[in-house]
């Protein structure tokens, strides 16, 4: 699956809502905000699923 900058992801795992602020070394790097600040972290796009808000785009 293809996430593009600004699509709303969740970690397979669990946790908050992040949205996608772009691709670094093969990570996707996304963002999102804990009530006390903004956090960001990079994960595999296999550890990641599409959000509520989803705009997905599959590989051609």
């Amino acid at each position: 699956m293809v996430f593009l900058v600004s699509d709303e992801v969740q970690s397979k795992k669990g946790g908050p809502l992040m949205i996608v602020t772009g691709y670094a070394s093969g990570m996707v790097e996304c963002r999102w905000y804990d009530g006390y600040g903004v956090k960001r972290e990079a994960f595999r796009e296999d550890e990641l699923m599409p959000g509520n808000r989803r705009r997905i785009h599959e590989e051609a």
